[in-house]
């Protein structure tokens, strides 16, 4: 098992580092490589959150329908004067909406998880490389800085573009329409 992962680490590095030596210019090839890295992990948390959103559709489903009808009662006892009725239906409804917006918001950090596999393998690569500030910036974050002050802006970056881009992917289109067909807000 050993040399199984040996041998995937090793065809990723290979992989990975292709894009960081594209131009022959160093400090442009790294921010093509970087991109392209930062880029990357938006595509696989992206693509890992769509697939538990369509595995656990059944599940949301039932949990926007049960809002819905606890929400419908809540207010039809209140209508006809039962407070103690609207008060636990009321009850009732604002718990299953905490559980279904803990769901989403379990979901939306999801999407972060290939982030610490980019920066450990950022991490073997460019552990040594520090870029200098200028003035005002070094004033804040000192002399210089490591791959991960230029990383996560990348990754910011991309993110914002992908949100862009998400509804015209067929797959992807897919999951944006289901998401606001369950009338949930896309914060990501």
């Amino acid at each position: 098992m050993h040399a199984f992962i040996d041998k995937v680490v090793f065809q990723a590095d290979n992989f990975f580092i292709f894009f960081y030596r594209i131009t022959g210019s160093g400090f442009v090839d790294y921010l093509i490589g970087t991109t392209i890295l930062a880029f990357l992990c938006v595509i696989f948390g992206e693509l890992s959150i769509s697939f538990a959103i369509r595995f656990n559709k059944r599940y949301l489903d039932a949990m926007s329908k049960e809002v819905s009808e606890k929400e419908i009662l809540s207010m039809a006892a209140y209508r006809v004067g039962d407070k103690a009725g609207y008060k636990a239906l009321n009850k009732e409804a604002t718990d299953v909406w905490g559980k279904q917006f803990f769901t989403m918001a379990a979901y939306s950090a999801g999407i972060l998880w290939p982030l610490p596999f980019a920066l450990a393998w950022m991490q073997t690569r460019f552990a040594e490389v520090e870029f200098a500030l200028a003035f005002p910036l070094s004033l804040v974050f000192g002399k210089s800085v490591g791959y991960v002050f230029t990383f996560i802006p990348l990754y910011i970056l991309c993110r914002i573009l992908f949100k862009y881009l998400r509804p015209h992917l067929p797959y992807l289109k897919g999951v944006q329409q289901l998401l606001k067909k369950q009338d949930i807000k896309d914060t990501r």
